[in-house]
């Protein structure tokens, strides 16, 4: 169900108000450049400082601006298990395809209460889940054992976004758990998908969706000679996308690039004089600016 290229994309503002034009010509301009689905207010749109309300617009603009041409994957975790499942209903309520579950965060639970926690949003809804298991921001680790016993129990439970550097946990992940896996670290897509995984999660694809489009394809068809290449050619760009706090870099650059992207909120702020110049550099050896 879950291959290829999911930009997750930003959300972008204007006087601190959110710009439902720019999110509009964003999504086309991906749409039009092959990716396979938009993942909407994730991490990378922004979401731990979209009001409730924002956060449930943003859903339903982004089902309603796709209207069907791909798979709408809508950010719906939470570290309150009510507040994730209330989430959930509403993205399933206007449309979306599939949501994104984040590991809660903060609160740092075992892995019991994980299971209990996922297990409560899938019995809240049909749609599928992709789990999102991202240990660097939220202290804890979705593993593999976890994510089986899920798997196993609830059929809506589909995929894992998995933005974790073990690849030795990725191999398990999909030879034990049997689980569709999505990376969340762009450098990492070709190595996972070499793996078995299925595609990515992408920050980067809001840049150049269709070279890496293109890099995904052909390692999924098992050209990995061509999709080295690109690998290669976009890795400074992947790097760069780091230097700071994502979604700095990425809507720095797209904003360098003259698409809609605005200003980022508090707490976070615009890119330091010094990374600017850094990913200024990139963008102009790719031929972006």
């Amino acid at each position: 169900m879950f291959k290829g290229v999911y930009p997750a994309i930003i959300t972008p503002f204007k006087n601190n108000e959110i710009d439902y034009n720019g999110l509009e010509e964003n999504i086309n301009f991906l749409i039009e450049n092959g990716v396979s689905g938009i993942v909407a207010v994730g991490t990378t749109g922004e979401s731990p400082t979209l009001s409730h309300e924002e956060h449930k617009k943003v859903i339903e603009k982004v089902v309603e601006i796709v209207d069907g041409r791909v798979q709408v994957i809508a950010g719906a975790g939470s570290n309150c298990t009510e507040e994730a499942i209330e989430l959930s209903i509403f993205a399933e309520d206007v449309g979306a395809d599939a949501v994104l579950s984040i590991a809660p965060y903060y609160n740092k639970p075992t892995q019991e209460g994980l299971r209990r926690h996922f297990g409560k949003i899938a019995e809240s809804i049909n749609i599928p889940i992709i789990l999102y298991n991202v240990p660097s921001r939220t202290s804890v680790n979705l593993e593999p054992k976890t994510v089986k016993l899920l798997a196993e129990e609830y059929s809506n439970i589909s995929a894992v976004k998995e933005a974790n550097p073990n690849l030795s946990q990725v191999s398990e992940l999909i030879h034990d758990a049997k689980i569709t896996v999505l990376s969340g670290n762009d450098e990492l897509t070709l190595p996972i998908i070499a793996l078995g995984g299925k595609g990515v999660i992408s920050v980067v694809a809001n840049i150049v969706p269709k070279e890496f489009v293109e890099m995904v394809n052909y390692a999924l068809n098992g050209d990995f000679e061509k999709a080295r290449e690109i690998h290669y050619k976009l890795f400074p760009l992947m790097k760069a996308m780091f230097i700071e706090t994502n979604p700095i870099p990425v809507k720095t650059a797209l904003n360098m690039m003259g698409r809609p992207a605005g200003e980022l909120r508090l707490p976070l702020c615009e890119m330091s004089e010094e990374h600017k110049k850094i990913l200024e550099n990139v963008l102009k050896e790719l031929g972006l600016i």
